[in-house]
């Protein structure tokens, strides 16, 4: 699928794989749903893998606020530079590993929802036009907005399929 180039289309793609992901949970079995992942991946099982994209939409949430307020957003978090995007994600990890899934879903559900509120508040000027804002650098908000959400949620569906050893 295109990367989306409208507030309608990012709308849509996100909901649309958002969607998808909550379908896929679903659709397992129980015991899937806490099953721990095949080897070889950081987030060990599905609770894992909806804490980080909640928490990644938190950081999102955080740099839209204080980048849009002027300030310079400390990204990809206080303490971390991109190249140590790796150690962000274990210490997201461990933030929650001591959460159920039920809990971990709830605090995933709000930040999609405040995510989708942040896009639905902007143009499609606002949201695709690189350069508009300072904080976003050379890029558009959409571009962040996109990898938080769609291109992010199929990351997390590809993940949790091999993780449980389904193709």
């Amino acid at each position: 699928m295109p990367r989306p180039t409208s507030k309608q289309a990012l709308l849509a793609e996100s909901d649309a794989e958002y969607s998808a992901l909550l379908a896929l949970v679903a659709g397992l079995e129980p015991s899937d749903r806490s099953r721990e992942f095949e080897p070889g991946t950081m987030n060990r099982n599905i609770r894992d893998v909806l804490g980080h994209l909640h928490h990644w939409h938190l950081l999102l949430l955080g740099w839209y606020t204080v980048g849009m307020r002027g300030g310079p957003p400390e990204m990809p978090a206080a303490g971390f530079s991109w190249s140590q995007t790796k150690e962000l994600n274990r210490e997201i990890h461990a933030r929650y590993t001591a959460l159920s899934l039920r809990q971990v879903r709830t605090r995933f559900a709000r930040s999609h929802a405040a995510v989708t509120a942040l896009i639905q508040r902007h143009s499609d000027d606002e949201l695709f036009a690189k350069r508009r804002y300072r904080w976003t650098g050379s890029t558009s908000l959409g571009a962040y907005l996109i990898s938080a959400t769609s291109s992010h949620y199929v990351w997390a569906r590809r993940l949790i399929r091999r993780g449980l050893g389904h193709t």
